[in-house]
């Protein structure tokens, strides 16, 4: 069992939970992922690893309600426990070498490229980071972007905050205005990143993509998260979950996203049924 610390509403869909896990606190690299249960019933689900305290042993996870799972889970408080929290898993980002990075995140994305920017800002590498949201209600992380970014661009879809437009407006002008980079890191929808990825192969800006297809163990058996790369089948859990944008089937990858969308509206549904009953 794994006991919740903090829990902060980020947004009135996003929540934020530091969990009592020093053995995974103790290895947890940016990029890499748990695996949890609510309870002994319950599915497993993967989560990012948004930041973690090695003295304090603690993983932070960032998400976002959308399904059963993430309901129930976001009916504990803090001091109640989790089940199942394991991990890390997945390949760690590569952020070593780097001089000047692009990180750019898309909506709950974003809990995802901090990490990385924060790593990158660590080993002394200029981050610019650019981070979009459909409108202001949704803005999370933007105090912690602006602590390890030498540049933050904030984007709205709507202009309520920031600058109005799409993350792949702000990178462009980036790039019209001289600066260049290194890399481009990209987290987000897949929509996003295929966009993302589109705009830098015409300038020859190596980009890495960070994908979230459906995943259930977690270890590569189970095949639910094979992703199309570079011609050949790979696995998120185990080969990524980075990988080069250039090389990614983002077509099939979104198809194969929306095959139970249907399934976790229901299950969602179906689970606020049953809290409502249980409190009545």
């Amino acid at each position: 069992m794994f006991r919740i610390v903090r829990k902060e509403v980020l947004n009135p869909t996003v929540t934020l939970m530091e969990v009592e896990a020093p053995r995974i606190a103790k290895k947890a690299e940016p990029g890499q992922f748990i695996i949890l249960r609510v309870d002994a019933e319950g599915e497993r689900i993967p989560l990012t690893v948004a930041d973690y305290d090695r003295e304090k042993g603690t993983i932070t996870i960032i998400f976002q309600i959308v399904g059963a799972t993430t309901y129930k889970l976001n009916q504990l408080e803090e001091g109640d426990y989790i089940q199942d929290f394991v991990g890390p898993l997945g390949r760690a980002s590569e952020t070593e070498g780097l001089r000047k990075v692009a990180v750019i995140g898309g909506g709950v994305g974003c809990a995802i490229a901090f990490p990385v920017a924060k790593k990158l800002h660590e080993l002394g590498t200029e981050v610019h980071s650019i981070v979009g949201f459909r409108n202001k209600d949704l803005v999370i992380l933007e105090d912690k972007f602006r602590a390890v970014s030498d540049k933050l661009v904030m984007m709205t879809d709507d202009g309520s905050y920031g600058t109005k437009g799409l993350v792949t407006n702000a990178l462009q002008q980036l790039i019209d205005s001289g600066e260049q980079y290194d890399e481009v890191i990209a987290i987000g929808p897949v929509i996003m990143m295929k966009f993302v990825a589109q705009l830098t192969k015409k300038y020859g800006i190596k980009t890495v993509v960070s994908m979230n297809p459906i995943m259930i163990d977690g270890t590569g058996m189970c095949g639910g998260c094979r992703l199309t790369v570079g011609g050949e089948t790979r696995f998120a859990c185990v080969d990524g979950p980075d990988f080069d944008g250039f090389e990614v089937d983002f077509d099939e990858a979104m198809a194969r996203g929306r095959m139970y969308k249907d399934f976790e509206r229901h299950a969602y549904e179906e689970a606020c049924r049953l809290f409502q009953k249980e409190v009545q």
